[in-house]
């Protein structure tokens, strides 16, 4: 049924389909191969191979909606287990007309020069010179807002994430761009991290929400030093504009929000479930942000 209906127009993904009728998506995969076995004959090894993994792929190309390229979904077939070659997944993808999602270029401004603030913004050193990661967690957070349009106007999204480990420990919502979008993502960030943040730098943009009193105010008070990158050079804070790509390319775009509420709803649970826990992350070893955290943690309570 599934095969006969997924080519039919407005009909729901493969993995929806499956969902609603209540079986595997290997499953599905694996009766495809064998379809194809009959038409052709008997397979020889190599080509019996070749089709066990293309099933394998498959579902871990659904199991990412769609998002994950051959790197990514090797790391997946190597954590079950499988032997197999990034150079040989990225060729059975190919074949078969399966893509990762690449990012796209641009990005909406929101950094927003203002002066006129106190403390001036030239006051404000940059301590990071683009080394976010320092080798251990709670040394560099980067911050930056971005918009999202939804059907009842725009909402923007101020995010607080880890220059180590990548993880996002820290963000707020808003409907006006606005400074208090900012301290609520920071103060969210350092409850998280259980108020450890005697060495942490908060870095972030130029921007009149982070050369603020308001923000220097409470800087002060939850004991984290501020830095910004110079006006208009984005590889100054280029790591947050890299998780920006990401959340925008692998999720916002893909989708339309009729309300605030439902943005904020979506985003939330692609930032704690998807980006923070399950998402490859290269720079990393491709393994997640959590994953990459209980590492460093398991590692220095055994050096200890």
């Amino acid at each position: 049924m599934i095969d006969a209906e997924k080519a039919t127009p407005n009909m729901p993904p493969v993995t929806r389909m499956v969902d609603l009728l209540g079986v595997s998506r290997s499953g599905y995969y694996a009766w495809v191969a064998r379809q194809a076995d009959a038409a052709r004959g008997e397979l020889d090894p190599q080509a019996a191979r070749r089709a066990d993994l293309l099933v394998k792929i498959k579902v871990a190309h659904d199991a990412s909606d769609g998002v994950n390229g051959a790197p990514r979904i090797t790391a997946d077939l190597r954590a079950t287990g499988e032997i197999v070659s990034v150079k040989t997944v990225a060729k059975i993808m190919r074949h078969s007309d399966l893509r990762g999602i690449s990012p796209r270029p641009w990005r909406p401004v929101t950094t927003i020069t203002d002066e006129g603030v106190a403390p001036s913004p030239h006051a404000i050193p940059d301590l990071v010179c683009r080394r976010f990661d320092r080798g251990a967690l709670n040394q560099v957070w980067t911050s930056d807002i971005t918009y999202l349009a939804t059907g009842e106007g725009w909402l923007y999204l101020c995010a607080v994430r880890d220059g180590c480990s990548r993880r996002v420990i820290g963000y707020a919502f808003a409907e006006s761009l606005h400074t208090d979008v900012v301290e609520q993502a920071l103060r969210r960030a350092v409850m998280f991290r259980e108020g450890d943040t005697r060495e942490v730098i908060f870095h972030a943009d130029r921007g009149c929400q982070y050369t603020s009193a308001q923000l220097a105010e409470a800087a002060e008070e939850l004991d984290v030093r501020l830095s910004v990158g110079r006006t208009g050079v984005c590889w100054d804070n280029a790591q947050q504009e890299s998780f920006w790509s990401t959340l925008k390319t692998e999720y916002y775009h893909r989708y339309s929000f009729t309300t605030r509420a439902e943005a904020i709803t979506g985003v939330s649970t692609w930032i704690d479930t998807v980006y923070n826990r399950r998402r490859r992350h290269s720079a990393l070893g491709q393994i997640s942000p959590t994953a990459f955290e209980d590492q460093l943690t398991t590692a220095a309570a055994e050096a200890a």
